[in-house]
Parts: C-alpha cells; structure tokens; sequence
C-alpha cells in the first residue's frame, strides 16, 4: 500500500505551480510561494524522493505530428488472475502504438488507446499482438471520429 506524505500549505502551493509548468525556475517558484530560493529547492527534491512527483514530462499536441489514427480498444482475458494480466500489461508497455492503457472492471480487462498512422497499421498491430495472443478472449475495437474532451494538466481542467 502506497504511503501517503504530509503536505504543508507551500507544497501544495508547489505543487500546484509545477504541475502547471515544471520548467519554472526555483527563483520565480520561490518568489510565487514565498519562500527562500533553496527551500523551495529542497521541498522539490523531497517530493521527488518521496514519489510525490512521479516524473517531469512533455505533453504533446498530437495535432502537431504526423496524423495518426486513435483508437480504443476494449480485451477480455481468457482469465482474470495477476500473473496473466500482469503479463500482458507488460507486452502493452512495449509497444509505442500504445499510448495509454487501464486495467478495468467488468467485463472488459483493458482499455488500450492506440495512435497508428493508418487502418493498415493497426490492422498489423491487433493481428500480432491481440488475436494472436492466447491470452486474449477477445477485443473490440473503437475508431475514434473526434475529440471532445482532452484533458489540460496546465489548467487542471479538460482543455476542449
């Protein structure tokens, strides 16, 4: 079970301000919480430490690269157990046309989100990697039309 960590109210401030942007410089962090440049710099590295901040990452705009197709996917596992859900979450975390994946309640397993450049390529994808998997029961698949919602984790908010 994942501990939780006490927060006082210049970590949430923190917090709040990184998950915005988290290429602000400590001086203007330090300036906006009020605090000292190297409190907020040690306040930072607990976080870190402690897993309160995961991972510094990029967002990006999908609309800005090569077009590509999303598409949901729901799977049934012949069996529900650790071992073999376990194992297939990992090939999932393999392949880079998975972009996003859940493991779900009812009766449906997963619900993968893929991006492919083409019907054809994931055509591909789900020939070898979830009609061809023994583990697999079956899977629908959902070809996404338009987005409506995206969420925005600068605005905490959907951005659409």
């Amino acid at each position: 079970m994942t501990e939780t960590v006490a927060l006082d109210p210049f970590d949430h401030r923190l917090l709040d301000l990184v998950r915005r942007d988290n290429l602000l410089p400590a001086r203007a962090l330090a300036d906006r919480v009020g605090l000292s440049e190297s409190a907020v710099l040690r306040r930072l590295r607990r976080l870190r430490s402690t897993g309160v901040i995961v991972a510094d990452v990029a967002v990006i705009d999908p609309a800005r690269l090569t077009p590509s197709i999303t598409i949901h996917v729901l799977v049934q596992l012949h069996q529900s157990n650790l071992r073999t859900e376990t194992a297939f979450a990992q090939r999932m975390q393999a392949r880079s046309e998975v972009i996003g994946a859940w493991n779900v309640t009812g009766r449906t397993d997963f619900l993968l989100i893929v991006a492919v450049p083409t019907i054809a390529a994931y055509q591909h994808f789900a020939d070898t990697m979830l009609a061809a998997d023994d583990a697999v029961l079956q899977f629908e698949t959902l070809v996404t039309l338009r987005e409506i919602v995206r969420y925005d984790p600068a605005r905490g908010r959907p951005l659409l």
